[in-house]
């Protein structure tokens, strides 16, 4: 076992002007040391409150951490600026698809709702707490991932947009181009698309078709390929009518008919002939009323077919579609 030996010190004795060994006990070592490590502590401390806050001086550490710190906050500038160009970016695109691309295609908006829709989760950035500029790293992320969320939903459109694209021969063909009957017959425009007075009810509502004068019998037909979505036989309004849904947004009525030859579900090709003109329904004479609906909305039907078309361009039409079977009237049909 190790002893401690006691500090030693020597001092000059007046009297015989020798020096003397004198022992030092471990207590006063013990307190000197002490003294001395506090009073270094307390220095430190003073000349740091100096060098701080009476100079206004900073810390090499602290000079550091303040370099790095506007490095950050630089970097994070720059991505904002970034996010701002691509948001704008991202925006533009999302306007020329609903304005250009899917209004061309007759395709159906994708609801704002759906595009703007926030990311679920509660406190989904809450490891981002507690920080300096919290606030400022959730708002960036938080639009970070908006961003990509938006993308991806552009993504996925334009991918609707691409395949109706490669249909776009199809909807050549569905698009309401020729009138409904040929321009050689004898007609008349009796009422236009518009707002009108109703022959009966006598106050201004909308019509929302074309009235074509005609007298019975006059063959009405698809202004466009097609499925029958609706054959009715009524008494009142439309009277006997079908509809016609072309895809692509687009949908035609031929109202007041006489007969019809075509059933629900039935494809129809544009010339194909669906029937005869006739007086049924709410009538106040012969007539076919014909209307073009575009989503939903009922639109000019004068916007979409030439009624000065050439005859024989439009027989030509007729005929090609009448090579499967003909037109047969049903008066002269054999009975089974």
């Amino acid at each position: 076992m190790q002893v401690v030996k006691k500090a030693r010190k020597y001092i000059l004795n007046p009297e015989t002007l020798n020096y003397e060994l004198t022992k030092i006990s471990r207590s006063r070592v013990f307190a000197r040391t002490t003294l001395l490590a506090l009073g270094s502590v307390l220095m430190f401390f003073f000349y740091l409150w100096l060098y701080t806050d009476v100079f206004g001086l900073e810390l090499v550490k602290t000079t550091l951490l303040k370099r790095k710190n506007a490095e950050l906050l630089s970097k994070y500038e720059l991505v904002s600026h970034k996010l701002d160009v691509y948001e704008t970016a991202l925006d533009a695109l999302e306007m020329k698809d609903e304005d250009v691309y899917r209004s061309v295609f007759g395709m159906n908006s994708i609801p704002a709702a759906i595009r703007d829709e926030g990311l679920g989760g509660v406190n989904r950035y809450e490891d981002l707490d507690g920080f300096e500029h919290s606030a400022l790293l959730k708002g960036e992320v938080t639009r970070l991932d908006m961003l990509t969320k938006k993308a991806y939903i552009q993504s996925k459109s334009f991918d609707e947009v691409g395949l109706m694209a490669r249909r776009a021969g199809d909807m050549v063909s569905c698009i309401p181009a020729i009138p409904p009957f040929s321009p050689g017959a004898n007609y008349h425009i009796s009422s236009p698309f518009g707002r009108r007075v109703d022959p009966h009810y006598h106050y201004t509502k909308m019509h929302t078709g074309v009235d074509f004068s005609m007298k019975p019998g006059q063959r009405v037909y698809a202004v466009g390929d097609g499925v029958v979505s609706d054959v009715r036989f009524e008494l009142f309004g439309y009277g006997h009518s079908v509809v016609i849904d072309h895809g692509f947004g687009y949908k035609t009525r031929y109202a007041h008919m006489k007969y019809i030859s075509v059933a629900q579900g039935m494809k129809v090709k544009r010339g194909d002939c669906i029937g005869e003109s006739g007086n049924t329904g709410k009538s106040t004479g012969p007539h076919l009323h014909f209307e073009v609906i575009y989503k939903g909305d009922h639109v000019n039907p004068m916007n979409y077919m030439d009624l000065e078309m050439p005859v024989s361009e439009y027989e030509q039409i007729v005929a090609h579609n009448e090579t499967a079977g003909e037109y047969i009237h049903p008066s002269h049909r054999k009975k089974k």
